[in-house]
């Protein structure tokens, strides 16, 4: 286990506590895509709270390059953000990242350094700005018609998801079914692995951001809790599904009917799960806000 692997742990374990050299430090995980494989990554980063937004530095410890991280929300700046709470337990947060310019980003780097002197050091040890960043927490509270739009664009990644699932899953079995007794060409199995992955990382990053964006509704529409909690169980199943997937894709294995089995475990019963986010979210958010 790496030493961000062991932060994340402790993070989530210990409502967002940690020890060691970040023992009363503040801060909160970042989960990106990848801006190459769209691969989920998360980040235990310091943060600085100013209102309602989450500030961040992209230091690298004072590095020349800034952190993969940085490249990552730039390119997607749809960022989930985990942070500690009064409840007792870590809560995930659906959020848009803000490159902050200008003096804006001085005043507030200058409020960091200020607040933990390490980061007037880590400027001092690289010659490139360090970039800060500021996250928005989604907030339903205010514009219907951007709630619509939050709606059709749920809708919309639902169905790229579903094309995409029957495409790769069509693609496994008819390799499967097609594949003589000797083993399958090694770059047939490398084709199809990548197309797996692809959809493994497509499936963890939507449900990533969906249980950010679950906290929010959460909060504006109390009675979507049971639906919200059921929604929430379901990513759980998921991503354990993924896992054996992935493994299975790590160990180079060649066995397509194992890997279209394998498959069939993670796709079966998404098309309920989809249908039945649609049916309870959609029509919260296409409802008209009371004047």
């Amino acid at each position: 286990m790496s030493g961000n692997e062991r932060i994340i742990k402790e993070f989530r374990e210990n409502n967002g506590r940690v020890g060691g050299v970040f023992e009363g430090v503040p801060m909160v995980l970042l989960t990106t895509a990848g801006r190459r494989t769209g691969k989920p990554h998360t980040t235990p980063v310091v943060h600085l709270p100013d209102g309602g937004r989450y500030v961040v530095f992209a230091s690298n410890g004072g590095g020349p390059e800034h952190p993969d991280w940085y490249h990552n929300l730039v390119a997607s700046p749809q960022v989930t953000l985990e942070t500690g709470t009064d409840d007792g337990h870590v809560k995930p947060l659906a959020t848009r990242a803000v490159v902050l310019e200008g003096a804006e980003r001085d005043r507030l780097y200058e409020r960091q350094c200020r607040a933990n002197p390490a980061f007037r050091t880590y400027q001092e040890k690289t010659a490139r700005v360090i970039p800060v960043v500021a996250l928005y927490p989604l907030d339903l509270s205010a514009d219907s018609e951007r709630n619509r739009m939050i709606g059709r664009q749920l809708a919309a990644h639902h169905d790229d998801l579903r094309a995409r699932i029957a495409e790769v899953r069509a693609a496994v079995e008819a390799a499967a079914n097609g594949a003589p007794a000797a083993r399958p060409a090694p770059d047939l199995v490398r084709q199809l692995h990548g197309r797996c992955l692809a959809v493994c990382y497509g499936l963890q990053l939507h449900h990533t951001r969906e249980d950010g964006s679950f906290t929010a509704f959460e909060q504006h529409f109390p009675h979507l809790a049971p639906a919200i909690a059921r929604l929430r169980e379901e990513h759980r199943v998921v991503e354990r599904a993924l896992a054996r997937l992935e493994r299975l894709l790590a160990a180079e294995h060649d066995d397509l009917a194992a890997l279209a089995a394998e498959l069939d475990r993670v796709t079966d019963g998404l098309e309920e799960h989809f249908a039945y986010e649609e049916e309870h979210l959609l029509p919260a958010l296409d409802a008209p806000r009371p004047s």
